[in-house]
C-alpha cells in the first residue's frame, strides 16, 4: 500500500510539472512569435501573425491543474507553509495529538472541497458548459483535474493522520526540521 500511495503522489507531481511545462511552451511560443513579428516588421517583411487562441484561459486552467495536482507531493515533502511555532513549544505527546487533530480537520475539509469540485465538474459535464473564449474548452476537464488533485490531497492527509497515529510523527517532520534549521538538501 505504501508504494502505491507514494507512486500516486509522484505521478500527480509529474502531471503538475507537465502542466507547468505546457504553460512555459505555449507562452514561449507566443512570445517568440511576437519577437519574430517585431523583427520582420523592422525589415519591412510580412508578419507571421501567429497567435495561440485563448492562451490566457488555457494557461489558467493548466495552472489550476498544476496547483491542485502538486498539493499531495508537496505536503509529503514538508514544503507546505505550516505554522510550526506553536507545535515547537508543545511536548512530543501534545504535539502528536495536535497534529492528529490538524490532519483530521484538514482531511474533512479537503474531502468537502473534493466533493464540491467533483460536483461542479459533473454539473459542467451534464450541461456541456464551455469556456467563453475563442477556443471553447469544456469546463468539466479543468474542474475534474482540480477535483482529482483535491482527492489526492484528501488521501495524503488521511495517510499522514494514520502515520502520526502509528509512528507518533508525520512523515515530513525530518524534512521540515531540516528546512527550519537551514540544512535542507
Amino acid at each position: 500500500m505504501r508504494s502505491f500511495l507514494d507512486r500516486l503522489y509522484r505521478i500527480a507531481l509529474w502531471l503538475a510539472a507537465l502542466c507547468l511545462a505546457a504553460i512555459a511552451l505555449m507562452v514561449g511560443a507566443q512570445l517568440a512569435a511576437r519577437i519574430l513579428d517585431g523583427a520582420l516588421a523592422l525589415v519591412h517583411l510580412p508578419r507571421t501573425s501567429f497567435v495561440i487562441l485563448s492562451l490566457n484561459e488555457i494557461c489558467g486552467y493548466l495552472l489550476a491543474a498544476a496547483s491542485f495536482l502538486a498539493l499531495a507531493a508537496t505536503l509529503r515533502a514538508g514544503v507546505h507553509i505550516r505554522v510550526t511555532m506553536m507545535l515547537g513549544v508543545l511536548g512530543e505527546e501534545m504535539r502528536r495529538y495536535a497534529e492528529m487533530a490538524a490532519f483530521a480537520a484538514a482531511a474533512i475539509g479537503s474531502g468537502y472541497i473534493t466533493w464540491n469540485l467533483a460536483s461542479f465538474a459533473w454539473v459542467s459535464f451534464r450541461f456541456n458548459e464551455v469556456s467563453p473564449g475563442v477556443v471553447r474548452v469544456p469546463l468539466c476537464y479543468p474542474q475534474a483535474t482540480m477535483a482529482l488533485g483535491a482527492a489526492i490531497l484528501t488521501v495524503v492527509l488521511v495517510d499522514e493522520f494514520v502515520t502520526v497515529v502509528r509512528l507518533g510523527r508525520p512523515s515530513f517532520r525530518l524534512a521540515e526540521d531540516a528546512i527550519s534549521l537551514g540544512k535542507e538538501g
